[in-house]
């Protein structure tokens, strides 16, 4: 499901959209097997604007569930303590410590085609780290909430370079939606 940001006048009915998707990808999880813990695994730099998409997430999701008592959601990403390729591995390994029947939902900022900039897009795979950035890809999650932030040029380099040179604007409006949306399906799960 792809949702584009650029008609404002519709955002609410984006997150509308959103917060079904989600919940249906997650009662879907929930059939197939015991969840006991949720694990928001919020990726990028804060570094960088384009790829601070994640970091920008998970810290609006701590900030909306701090005056909630939910012992089973747990966010790992945030723009004080962001997950970024470098320390991926150390906090993919620290998941499997929270607990084995976790259901993982990774957000990361994303490469597309140039008509896909500004959708937001929920599925139900595993995100695979590293690959817009021609690193050594990494999988991982039940479920990915990818926000598109810019133009895959198919070459690294490149691709480094167009997340630098990003609105912060354009990728706050995203990470708004998204946590708004997160926050409202959790609130009830």
């Amino acid at each position: 499901m792809g949702l584009d940001i650029y008609e404002k006048e519709r955002v609410l009915e984006k997150k509308e959209k959103l917060m079904g998707e989600l919940g249906r990808l997650l009662y879907q999880e929930k059939i197939k097997r015991e969840i006991k813990e949720y694990v928001f695994l919020c990726v990028g730099s804060d570094k960088m604007t384009g790829d601070c998409f994640g970091p920008l997430v998970g810290t609006k999701l701590e900030n909306d569930f701090e005056d909630y008592q939910i012992f089973n959601i747990h966010i790992l990403g945030n723009l004080k303590n962001p997950v970024c390729y470098p320390n991926v591995i150390e906090v993919i390994e620290k998941i499997h410590s929270i607990e084995k029947e976790a259901c993982v939902i990774v957000i990361d900022a994303a490469f597309s085609r140039e008509e896909n900039i500004g959708k937001i897009y929920v599925s139900h795979q595993e995100t695979v780290l590293g690959k817009g950035i021609g690193k050594q890809k990494i999988a991982i999650g039940d479920i990915s909430i990818k926000a598109v932030v810019a133009k895959d040029c198919k070459i690294p380099m490149h691709n480094f370079q167009m997340l630098q040179n990003i609105s912060l604007q354009f990728v706050m409006d995203m990470a708004d939606i998204v946590a708004d949306s997160i926050f409202e399906v959790m609130k009830y799960t």
